[in-house]
């Protein structure tokens, strides 16, 4: 494995050196918390590392959870600037009529897009997502696709929604770990709108009604994000905290009860915290190594990632982290920005932890006609 000086430098500037011959014997880490819900998963935001998981592929019946994809799929739309937050929305009698929670909207009446969005978050309103769902799309049921195309693109393999509110239905299922991708895309991709999660309540048409995650008012570094519950799916709760530049987001599915499902979040992100750390060890874009380059314009190309690179490893281990990259022998012009060409793989006490491509930072087009016959030479002088 090829070890750069360029990489070696980099750490070695910073907190601790990564390439370190000073192996430590690990300590054991002790078993996650035991959890009694029907799946659970404990994931880190930055990483994707699984902490904690039980069944955490399993079909379950998601209930409110499912208004996490509601949402997301809103934000979406503001996103394109296919909606705004002043839209007025006018609310059919189905949208009225609709069963289980709800934001108390009046049928007939306009309400503000905004309204409607912090109904569907912090009062859980049913009457909200399908308000929302007809404003966008036309129906609930088109609505549904939406979500469906965002559950694909999301790798949510396991999931299929037929509905915006999570109301119960044979066909309407996602697993802990599709509903855990899907908040971490939330989080990641909308930092703007995710703040709403945190809102403790919300008051609308002279009713006020408080948000049903506990653990905002018992944890400081919670920040959202929803609840859900039917008899079906039990009692089931995604929450996200952040304590200094780490994330976690804990998924329950299938407690027995509102205190149960906040004693199962609380305690998987306390075991997370505890026994974990995540840093960053490259960032995107960052040149980690200059390359030879054949027959091109320039002779040096750089290389680095497409994504920023973070691990997360047991705490009080980071010193016994290695890294190396894996370069393609005798790479010849045009490379393209973005091509790849190689890997770097990141190792903890020998053990794999984490890998990326490794790809053009630049891309270089072929060097003139001296410039090819010069390398052609060098290279047969190799």
């Amino acid at each position: 494995m090829y070890q750069p000086k360029r990489i070696y430098n980099l750490f070695a500037t910073g907190l601790l050196a990564l390439f370190t011959l000073c192996v430590n014997a690990a300590v054991p880490l002790p078993a996650p918390p035991e959890v009694s819900a029907t799946g659970y998963l404990l994931v880190d935001f930055h990483s994707g590392k699984v902490l904690a998981e039980r069944d955490a592929d399993k079909r379950l019946e998601p209930a409110s959870l499912t208004k996490i994809m509601t949402a997301y799929t809103v934000f979406r739309e503001l996103q394109q600037g296919n909606i705004t937050p002043e839209d007025q929305v006018l609310v059919s009698e189905k949208a009225w009529r609709t069963p289980g929670s709800r934001m108390f909207i009046e049928v007939g009446k306009k309400v503000k897009l905004l309204d409607l969005i912090k109904g569907m978050i912090i009062q859980s309103g049913n009457d909200a997502c399908v308000a929302l769902a007809e404003h966008i799309a036309g129906s609930e049921g088109t609505f549904a696709e939406l979500m469906n195309t965002h559950a694909t693109r999301l790798g949510m393999t396991r999931t299929n929604f037929v509905n915006s509110t999570g109301l119960p239905h044979e066909n309407h299922y996602t697993t802990p770990a599709d509903i855990a991708k899907v908040a971490i895309a939330t989080i990641g991709e909308f930092p703007e709108y995710y703040p709403w999660y945190k809102e403790k309540s919300f008051l609308f048409n002279n009713i006020e009604q408080h948000n049903r995650n506990k653990l905002l008012w018992r944890d400081n570094s919670v920040d959202g994000m929803k609840t859900g519950h039917t008899e079906g799916a039990g009692y089931c709760l995604v929450a996200s905290a952040l304590k200094e530049n780490m994330r976690l987001v804990s998924v329950v599915m299938g407690t027995k009860g509102e205190e149960a499902r906040a004693q199962a979040s609380q305690s998987l992100l306390n075991y997370g915290f505890r026994f974990f750390e995540t840093h960053q060890l490259y960032a995107a874009g960052e040149t980690l190594n200059r390359v030879r380059i054949w027959k091109g314009e320039r002779e040096k190309l750089p290389l680095g990632l497409n994504e920023d690179l973070n691990v997360t490893i047991p705490r009080h281990q980071y010193k016994n982290l290695d890294a190396s990259l894996e370069i393609d022998p005798k790479i010849m012009a045009p490379v393209s920005e973005g091509q790849s060409l190689g890997k770097v793989t990141v190792t903890l006490n020998g053990e794999p932890v984490r890998s990326a491509t490794l790809v053009s930072l630049k891309g270089i087009a072929e060097g003139n006609l001296w410039q090819q016959i010069k390398d052609s030479a060098l290279l047969w002088l190799e």
